[in-house]
């Protein structure tokens, strides 16, 4: 089976980094399903300016970080260090929808203790999906369990196709969040930054996976120019084959693009997973054989197809799983699948080229 992938030339800067977005929760639903509070029902935010700790920004970011400060007990879990406003492309950000959870392993300084500023932390950047409505807070306890495994972990939200967004604000959303990761990072030198996973559920794997190949678009293509990229990416139950999922029943990115992709012929191409393979990024794709929502089939046609382009590429199936279940802390697959983020975000590069967590 062939698949048509870009051949552009590299791009990506190597004050790049990477990202890892992780997506799930008992909370979460579907890649369609409901995520995240509905327009209009989030209380007033209170927010408040951190500065940075040094005089120069790099590559003209703001050097402080603006923080919620009211954010509610039950949107977090053990590890929370801070709630972060990240800036958009499009006016001002709205800081109930536009933030990044910030998670830290026990016992490490929230702050910039030198002592820990020597990036030896890895990172995780964690993306939800639920059909491209964001619903963060409904991953904490992933990014919880993974800070107590000793993993930095930046969960994000954006404006959602609920929240009258779609295409191409949401995308531009989650460019604009991965590409304040850097910025993140100054104020918390701990942090491995320069080699980071993005994991990402359903939409999220998607979102994860495009991530890997901004470097690769064109100027005029949303998401171009990033600031932040990933080295790793972990799909879970994301449609990689995208055009082919919304040809084969997936209404869903149909509604986020609001059109068809013989509609938008340019923009799916733009960010379908399987037609901008970066052969550079090792890409583990988890998927449940039990999923009817995204079908296994779009990890499956993904990783032949990043093989083929010389990629290192790698398929997990959860034997009786369906598109939720593994990422709830019940599921008999949840230590597994904290083990293959963990692994996928600590191993060596390198050592990612094969089938590490298939068995």
């Amino acid at each position: 089976m062939a698949f048509p992938t870009r051949h552009r030339p590299r791009t990506v800067t190597a004050a790049a980094a990477v990202a890892t977005s992780l997506v799930g929760a008992v909370s979460l639903s579907a890649c369609g399903g409901d995520g995240g509070a509905a327009a209009g029902e989030s209380p007033a935010t209170e927010t408040t300016q951190v500065d940075g700790t040094s005089d120069e920004a790099s590559d003209g970011a703001a050097d402080s970080l603006t923080l919620v400060t009211d954010v509610p007990d039950d949107e977090v879990s053990d590890g929370f260090v801070e709630r972060i406003v990240y800036p958009v492309t499009d006016g001002a950000s709205d800081p109930t929808e536009n933030w990044a959870d910030l998670y830290l392993p026990s016992g490490t300084d929230g702050g910039t203790d030198t002592e820990q500023a020597d990036s030896t932390i890895p990172l995780v950047v964690y993306i939800q999906g639920t059909g491209w409505n964001g619903g963060a807070h409904g991953a904490r306890h992933v990014a919880s369990d993974l800070a107590s495994r000793g993993v930095a972990v930046i969960n994000i939200e954006y404006r959602g196709v609920k929240e009258g967004a779609g295409w191409p604000k949401t995308f531009e959303d989650v460019a604009a969040a991965l590409d304040y990761v850097p910025t993140i990072g100054e104020h918390h030198p701990q942090i491995r930054v320069e080699d980071s996973t993005v994991v990402g559920h359903s939409a999220g794997g998607q979102l994860a996976t495009w991530a890997a190949s901004r470097g690769d678009l064109a100027d005029d293509e949303v998401g171009a120019h990033p600031r932040f990229s990933p080295t790793r990416v972990v799909s879970l139950a994301g449609p990689l084959d995208l055009i082919w999922a919304a040809e084969n029943g997936d209404d869903n990115i149909v509604k986020a693009m609001d059109a068809t992709p013989d509609e938008l012929p340019k923009a799916y191409d733009s960010i379908d997973p399987i037609r901008n393979i970066n052969p550079d990024v090792a890409v583990v794709a988890v998927h449940g054989t039990d999923d009817t929502l995204v079908p296994q089939e779009n990890s499956e046609h993904y990783v032949e197809a990043a093989r083929d382009a010389g990629g290192s590429a790698e398929l997990v199936l959860f034997r009786g799983a369906d598109h939720l279940s593994f990422l709830k802390s019940s599921s008999p697959h949840y230590d597994r699948l904290l083990r293959i983020i963990h692994g996928s975000a600590t191993l060596p590069h390198d050592d990612l080229d094969g089938d590490r967590f298939t068995s």
